[in-house]
């Protein structure tokens, strides 16, 4: 029982301290997206924020940022009917989402890649597709500290407060 509480409280300091500190700074290196690192850290913990599937879920996510940014630009620049146009882009490009990252599973996790995907769309959808430029490396770089410093560090660090706290 003793064991359990020590995870837990040490879960809830190390929530409670690293996630905020990357809101407060993700503004100041140009990330206005800074909540999407918290969404990918809770996706990556869904793989018990496993260090050796880091690469792949990264890869997974960033490969999603760059989908959203290619099927945003051939829905903008169809001529067909944009129900039509949106069917299809979201019918080729996932499907060739699944089988590239199934040929190269060995460095992405189509999981992720789907996620990345759908975050992306989610931001930039709304967007004018003439303004997205700059949102494509925000994403990328909070989804890529959702992973490594909220999952990876964040873990690491859990694990240091579990062996100072369970002596």
């Amino acid at each position: 029982m003793k064991e359990k509480w020590i995870n837990v409280f040490t879960l809830a300091f190390t929530v409670a301290l690293l996630p905020p500190i990357w809101a407060v700074l993700s503004p100041y290196i140009g990330v206005t997206v800074g909540a999407v690192a918290l969404i990918c850290a809770g996706l990556f913990a869904c793989l018990g924020n496993d260090i050796k599937k880091a690469i792949p879920v990264s890869m997974g996510f960033v490969l999603g940022d760059v989908w959203a940014v290619v099927a945003l630009q051939i829905m903008a620049h169809s001529s067909l009917n944009p129900n039509l146009t949106l069917y299809l882009t979201l019918f080729v490009l996932g499907g060739l989402a699944v089988i590239l990252g199934s040929i190269g599973e060995k460095v992405i996790f189509v999981p992720a890649w789907l996620a990345g995907w759908a975050i992306g769309l989610t931001i930039m959808g709304p967007m004018d597709i003439n303004l997205i430029g700059s949102m494509v490396p925000q994403i990328a770089v909070a989804m890529l500290a959702g992973v490594w410093y909220v999952g990876v560090v964040g873990d690491l660090f859990q694990k240091l407060l579990i062996k100072i706290f369970s002596k």
